[in-house]
Formats: C-alpha cells, structure tokens, sequence
C-alpha cells in the first residue's frame, strides 16, 4: 500500500503563519501529516492571502496534479475583507473545489472559522458586518461539507478563541499552540471516522513563545503593512457598512440585516448544481470509507479543553 498522499491548500492559516520556525511558517496542516502514517507525503499548496478564487483557479489544479488521497480546504476569511465579497462566487467556487477533489477520490477536510472583526476587538459597528459575513461564509462551509462528506471541524467559536496564549501578536493567526491544538482536532476527527493513523500531534510547543519585544516589532513591520493593504482594499465600504448597521441598530431593525443575510446563504447554496456522488477509485489507501453524505461524529464546536490528549 503507498503512502497517504496529502496535501493542504487555503490562505495564511494553512500556510502555517503564526507557527515559525527556523525554516519559515509551518502550521496546523505540517503538524498533522506526520499523525497520518508513515511515509506520508505532505505538500502544502496554502499561500497568504489566498482568497477561493486563488484556490479554485491556481492551488486545485495543482493539487489534483498530485493525485492526493486527502485535501484540506480552509479558506474564506480573506473573502470577507475584500470590498468585493460576494457569498454567491464563494459558495460556487467552493462547490466547484470540492467536486473536483471529490471526483478523484480524495477526503476533505474542512472547517468553519471565528469572524476577524472578534479576533481583532473592532468596535461593534465595524465588527457585526464582518461577523455577518464570515458566519455566512461557514454555512456555505458546513452545507458543502455535509453535501461531500468532509471531515469538517467547527472552529467558529469556543473558549480557545479567548484564550491569548493560542494566538500569535496579530490576534488572526494561531501562534505554535493554537496550530497544535487545530492539528490534534482533526486527529481526532480522523480517528473517530476509523481511519488508521499514527499518533496524535503533541500539544506540547516545540519552540519558545515570541517575546513582547518580538511581538511589537512583527506588528510594526508585517502587521502595519497587512494593516495598511486592508484599509486600502475594504476600510470605505467597511465605513459605509458600519454607518448601515448603527441606522439599523437606532431604528431596531438589526434583525434585517441578519434576515437578508441567511437568505443570501441559501440563495447561494440552491443556485449551485446538482453533482452526482463522487466515486472512490479501487485500491486507494486507508483515508476513505467516509461516509457519503453528513459531517462527522466529534465534528462540532472546537473544545480544546476536553476531548483532545
């Protein structure tokens, strides 16, 4: 039997910002490929910035060059913090990358995410229109999961996001124990659909926490210029979205917002196509065997207090 061939794809999460080491960032998706089984051969397709468009048009077609048994697909965070966010082309290009993976075989593993405008202590009314936008992102997320059978992880909330010792000095990326503890998740997730692997991702960081000196200079270097490029792409219409939401908060009417919102999601969720299942090929290694449809078991909010050793 060949190895587990796996590979990641997705934006600065996967890419492992916020976990460096001596050789560069290395992530949730690094630290879980070794847990996979020996000989497992792990490329990490993720790059910064990479929005589903990115994904779908450069990484996927890369990826399926390397006939790969199992794809993470974490993306979308970089979608709602562009002024050209559009929950329609998010779900149809991430319907459009798990069908192609799904037709050559392969496991998804995917995740919903907490919204940046939280992480990052915006003020209410900058905040809720990002909110607003990464919860309908993770319902396209969790519907297209169900739809290809992905090992999906609700990563959306839970203790761990207020938790400082888990996130790096940017308050958006994990630090090395947040990529571990993400990494030792999806073990369990993997272990619970019965899928043989090695051992679980230690919890323990391998390297030292940055020190405040460190985390000062990275925000005023890396962190300025992501700082900058963002206002320059979504801080107007973030203005005019807040202005929205504080006349709709005076009127009491905030609930409209929410309410066109989820029919956006399943508006975009009845335009994609009908696909017919995927079909897995004769002789693929142990990462199959999911079934059809459905998350699975274990595959709610992240604990990260219970349930993981």
């Amino acid at each position: 039997m060949r190895p587990v061939r796996f590979v990641a794809l997705g934006d600065s999460l996967t890419e492992g910002v916020g976990d460096f080491t001596e050789d560069g960032p290395r992530g949730w998706a690094a630290l879980l490929a070794p847990s996979l089984g020996a000989g497992t051969e792990f490329t990490n397709l993720a790059v910064s910035g990479a929005q589903t468009r990115d994904v779908l048009e450069r990484q996927t077609p890369a990826a399926l060059a390397l006939r790969p048994d199992l794809v993470a697909v974490v993306v979308g965070v970089n979608d709602t913090l562009r002024h050209t966010f559009d929950i329609h082309a998010v779900a149809a290009r991430l319907d459009q990358v798990y069908a192609a993976c799904a037709r050559e075989g392969a496991t998804l593993l995917t995740a919903c995410l907490p919204d940046p405008g939280a992480m990052l202590g915006l003020p209410s009314a900058l905040a809720a229109p990002l909110a607003r936008r990464q919860r309908a992102v993770n319902a396209v997320v969790h519907a297209l999961s169900e739809r290809y059978g992905a090992v999906h992880l609700d990563a959306s909330d839970g203790g761990w996001i207020a938790d400082r010792a888990l996130w790096s000095a940017d308050r958006l990326h994990p630090g090395e124990r947040g990529h571990r503890r993400l990494a030792a998740r999806f073990h369990t997730l993997l272990t619970a659909a019965g899928h043989t692997t090695g051992r679980p991702p230690s919890l323990e960081p391998e390297f030292p926490a940055p020190t405040r000196t460190a985390s000062l200079l990275w925000l005023a270097t890396a962190g300025t210029a992501w700082v900058a490029r963002r206002c320059r792409d979504l801080l107007p219409q973030l203005l005019r979205l807040a202005l929205d939401e504080l006349r709709h908060s005076a009127r009491g009417t905030g609930a409209d917002l929410d309410m066109a919102a989820s029919a956006a999601v399943a508006a975009a969720l009845a335009a994609l196509p009908e696909r017919r299942p995927a079909r897995t090929p004769a002789g693929a290694p142990a990462l199959t065997g999911l079934p059809p449809r459905g998350v699975l078991p274990g595959s709610g909010p992240l604990d990260l207090e219970v349930g993981i050793s």
